[in-house]
């Protein structure tokens, strides 16, 4: 071996290979490798039984790629058993629940109350799955991308089966295990038919409150929303009015069996009350834990430093966010009210001024003079003004 070494030793000019010294290396490398096969040491390509890769036009008969079903055998299917010996199964036909709402609308506070209920696990907001499911938004929405994407051979139902996955992978694993899973991302009720198409035996929590107060609470406190500026309440009011048209419409077309609408306001006036109705929806038993969350912070309630309503989630129920916005409204924006946020009718809430809304609305709790709260039922008044409205509509169009 030194022998040939030696012999193989070639001039170097200026750091250079002479074209000699590369073509004996190089034959010596072939007989070397034929030598080597021929001793049994390796084996050729062709003896080695790779599977080959089918053709995209031989994808559908191969059952590789191309249908819904060809993907099946990856969907994930996820156990864990625990020392007491309880068995959690995981996968697309779980139960799981997704909260959701225009932020500072209660979403933290009502993933607070079913995490503290014994069945239930929903934990800090992931942050990745509205961002994947808006991301799914903008490609159906461009043309052009459609296109890019049906080329490469990326079908619907392919991207269907990696998000699904994806989250399911994030919901499962970033908590621990509980016999219910529950998300809390607020944006992702902008997708409610998508997800109910991904997770048909989910069911979804669309927390509502007046835009007014979101909104103030939006810019009080400094929430930071892509798009937004929240600088102005004119503008926040807009973009309140357009976002919760959207999650609205998708929690009516998928059905009140699926999607629940639950008004901030009557959850803290009436938490016992509303709270029964809810995991009667959810088909959960009662307990008493849901009216008492702050008593499990920090054990089975685990909560992000990052999230702006930490602060306030880990106090018993506060009436006093109700009333904060009121008369702190710029005075033009009160006035146009009704054309900015014509939501806020949709919903049962009286546009015309804040001093209406505590007449109206909220009277006066216990604390404010003894008089019992009131506030308006939801679905029923918020459906009889759309169908006024629809009804009025078709009316012009005659």
């Amino acid at each position: 071996m030194m022998m040939t070494f030696r012999w193989l030793r070639c001039p170097w000019r200026t750091q250079m290979i002479s074209k000699r010294c590369m073509v004996i290396f190089l034959f010596a490398c072939m007989l070397t490798g034929v030598f080597m096969m021929s001793m049994g040491l390796i084996r050729s390509p062709k003896m080695c039984h790779m599977p080959s890769i089918p053709r995209i036009e031989d994808r559908h008969r191969t059952g590789t790629g191309g249908d819904q079903q060809d993907y099946k055998d990856y969907d994930t299917d996820t156990k864990y058993t625990l020392s007491d010996g309880s068995l959690y199964h995981y996968n697309d036909k779980n139960p799981l629940i997704f909260i959701g709402g225009m932020p500072r609308s209660g979403t933290t506070l009502m993933r607070a109350m079913l995490d503290s209920h014994p069945s239930v696990r929903c934990g800090e907001e992931t942050r990745l799955i509205p961002r994947l499911l808006q991301q799914r938004s903008n490609w159906k929405r461009s043309k052009v991308e459609s296109i890019r994407l049906k080329e490469a051979g990326i079908s619907d139902e392919l991207i269907d089966s990696v998000i699904k996955n994806f989250m399911l992978e994030i919901i499962i694993k970033h908590g621990p295990p509980a016999e219910v899973l529950c998300d809390k991302d607020p944006f992702n009720l902008k997708s409610t038919e998508y997800l109910h198409h991904l997770f048909p035996n989910a069911k979804f929590i669309l927390m509502m409150r007046d835009g007014r107060a979101t909104v103030h609470s939006i810019i009080t406190r400094k929430v930071s929303i892509t798009g937004f500026d929240v600088t102005s309440y004119r503008d926040t009011l807009l973009k309140w009015n357009k976002i919760v048209s959207d999650m609205y419409t998708q929690c009516k077309n998928v059905g009140s069996d699926i999607c629940m609408m639950v008004k901030y306001e009557k959850l803290v006036l009436k938490p016992e009350l509303m709270l029964r109705k809810i995991l009667e929806f959810l088909d959960l038993p009662w307990n008493d834990s849901v009216l008492h969350h702050e008593n499990f912070i920090g054990d089975s309630i685990k909560l992000s430093k990052t999230e702006r309503s930490t602060d306030q989630v880990v106090n018993p129920i506060n009436k006093d966010a109700l009333y904060k916005w009121v008369g702190n409204l710029p005075d033009d924006v009160v006035a146009d009210m009704a054309n900015i946020a014509p939501m806020l009718a949709v919903l049962g809430y009286d546009p015309r001024s804040d001093r209406l809304y505590m007449d109206s609305h909220m009277r006066q709790d216990p604390r404010r003079g003894g008089r019992k709260s009131v506030v308006n039922d939801d679905l029923s008044l918020a459906e009889s003004r759309m169908q006024l409205s629809q009804s009025q509509q078709a009316i012009a169009n005659r």
